[in-house]
Parts: structure tokens; C-alpha cells; sequence
């Protein structure tokens, strides 16, 4: 393995991208198998009329009214956004974790928080224009319940680009980013949760199992989104873009934003208003960041036996 030789080490490393390409691919692995559920969680974050709660009533009503196909409408921009979204994200967190190996400081727990919050914040300023068109695309054709929604008309990604520029501007591309940048949590206390539990279970050098991986992964990703659930809806409310506010801009603007949609939801819904589609997004997430885990650990694991730093020469580094 390589020495810490400081931030250019980090940040150029084929250690690094080893884990930021098993990342991409564990990720677009897992979402394309649970990808309907998915769906299923948009619906009841956005319609707000929708009345079934249930995640398979959910997936029967869509694939009667509009057709199987539908349950994985918005999957090439969904997984091209998350392919970008986990590469930077764990590229991001395992710089960080290679440059913090060496040095004093806080808790191992603590580290990680500190780096998964770090990376998410990288992560979403870079790729949060690519979420933003992804959820216009997914919900594009749906048959909505609430009747104020309006279709949008895009030919696919780049026309999406294209016509939220023109008929919006730049900024609406940055559309929901101030939730995002406090969603950051959500991954920082998974991969905190995460890498705790993966460190207790190899104490002793024992090997860890797919099926502990998975189990790791899944109560991790469960406590996190649990913990974060009310933000992730009004996050999906505001990349759809059909949300108008109260008109002010920036930070302040924002903050409001999302304390109105929030007490909105409360007023009509009551507090479990804030946990509408849970089931579905914890089914999706859950299932999704479990197997991501094990595709991404296996990935990583064959690729360092197969083609080991050491024998790279003149490579990535």
C-alpha cells in the first residue's frame, strides 16, 4: 500500500479509486435491483393527495394505471446521477480517511462523522444539478393525484438541462441544496454507524461474512434515514421545482422554505405527515445501501487481490 505522503497521496491514489469506482458500481448494482421502490417513495413524497400509504399498493396502482415500464421510468438519469454520486462520495471520504489515518486527534467515530459530513458537502455541491433533473425526469408522465401538479416536456437529460436553464435559470439547477447540504448527515451517520459495527465484527482479524456486511449496511442506513426522513421529503418537493415559497432568496429564503413546507405538512397531515412513504424509502434504501455494501466490498476486495498496489508500476499514483 502506498504512505500517507500527504494530500497529493490522498487525493491521487489507486487505492482511492479502486474504492470510488467499487462505490459507483455497488451503488447503480443495488438501485437498478430495488429501483421500483424508489419509484414508489417519490410518488408519496410529491402527491400529496395520494392516499395509499402502502409501498406494494403503491407499486400495483402505478403499474395499473400506467404500465410496468413505468416502475422504472427516470432510471438513466437516476443511475447516471448516482454512478457521479457515489464516485465522488466515497473518492471523497477514503481521501479523507487515507490522510486522517496517520494523524492525533478525535475518536474513530468521531473521525468519520467529521470526514462523511466533509465528503457529502463535496458531493452535493458538485452533483445536486444531476438530482434535480433526475426527479423532473422520474416523475415526468406520472399520473398525479393532486391536480395543482403540473407535466413537465423533456425530451431526456440534456433537453432537461437545457430547458430548466432557459425557462428558470442556472439557479434552479441548485434547486433544494440547502436540505441536501443538512441531508449530508444522513450518509455521514450511515458510514459512522457503518464503519463502528464493520471494525467491532473483524476485531480478532475475523473475516467478515457477505451476510454481516448486509446486515451492517442495512441497520446502518436505517438508523440514518430514519433520523433524517422529514428533510429528505421536502428535498424531493423542492427539485421537482413546483413549490413557489415565499419568494426570498438565499440562505434566509431557503431556511424558510423548508420550515414552511415542513409546518405545511404537520398542519394537513399531522406530525406522521413528515414519515409519509418511510416504509417505501426505508424498503428502498435499506435493501439498496445492504447490497451496495456487499457488491462494493467484494468489488474492492477481488480488485486489490487481483491487481495489488504493489505491483503497479508507474500507475495511478
Amino acid at each position: 500500500m502506498p504512505g500517507s505522503g500527504g494530500l497529493a497521496d490522498g487525493l491521487l491514489s489507486y487505492e482511492t479509486l479502486v474504492h470510488a469506482v467499487a462505490g459507483a458500481m455497488g451503488s447503480v448494482t443495488a438501485m437498478t435491483v430495488f429501483f421500483p421502490l424508489d419509484t414508489a417513495k417519490s410518488r408519496l413524497q410529491v402527491d400529496e393527495k395520494r392516499t395509499s400509504n402502502s409501498t406494494h399498493v403503491i407499486l400495483a396502482e402505478i403499474a395499473k394505471e400506467e404500465g410496468l415500464q413505468s416502475l422504472y421510468r427516470g432510471w438513466l438519469p437516476v443511475i447516471s446521477s448516482l454512478c457521479c454520486s457515489n464516485f465522488v462520495y466515497f473518492y471523497t471520504f477514503n481521501t479523507l480517511k487515507k490522510l486522517a489515518a496517520s494523524g492525533p486527534g478525535k475518536s474513530r467515530p468521531a473521525k468519520d462523522l467529521l470526514m462523511g459530513v466533509v465528503s457529502g458537502m463535496v458531493n452535493v455541491i458538485l452533483t445536486t444539478p444531476m438530482w434535480v433533473v433526475n426527479t423532473r425526469l422520474k416523475l415526468q408522465g406520472a399520473k398525479f393525484r393532486d391536480e395543482d401538479l403540473q407535466q413537465t416536456h423533456y425530451r431526456g437529460i440534456f433537453d432537461a438541462f437545457s430547458q430548466i436553464v432557459a425557462n428558470e435559470g442556472v439557479a434552479m439547477l441548485w434547486n433544494g441544496t440547502l436540505p441536501s447540504l443538512i441531508l449530508v448527515l444522513n450518509p455521514a451517520v450511515q458510514f459512522m454507524f457503518y464503519e463502528a459495527m464493520k471494525r467491532k465484527a473483524a476485531e480478532g482479524g475475523k473475516k467478515i461474512s457477505s451476510a454481516e456486511i448486509f446486515l451492517i449496511g442495512a441497520v446502518a442506513k436505517a438508523v440514518a434515514t430514519t433520523a433524517t426522513y422529514p428533510l429528505q421529503t421536502v428535498q424531493a418537493i423542492l427539485r421537482f421545482g413546483q413549490y413557489k415559497g415565499d419568494g426570498k432568496g438565499g440562505v434566509i429564503g431557503g431556511l424558510s422554505n423548508i420550515f414552511s413546507l415542513l409546518m405545511d405538512r404537520i398542519k394537513r397531515y399531522g406530525v406522521l405527515g413528515l414519515y409519509k412513504g418511510l416504509e417505501a424509502k426505508l424498503l428502498q434504501t435499506v435493501l439498496t445501501a445492504a447490497l451496495m455494501f456487499v457488491v462494493y466490498e467484494k468489488i474492492t476486495a477481488a480488485t486489490f487481490k487481483v491487481m495489488p498496489y504493489g505491483v503497479l508500476v508507474g500507475g495511478f499514483n
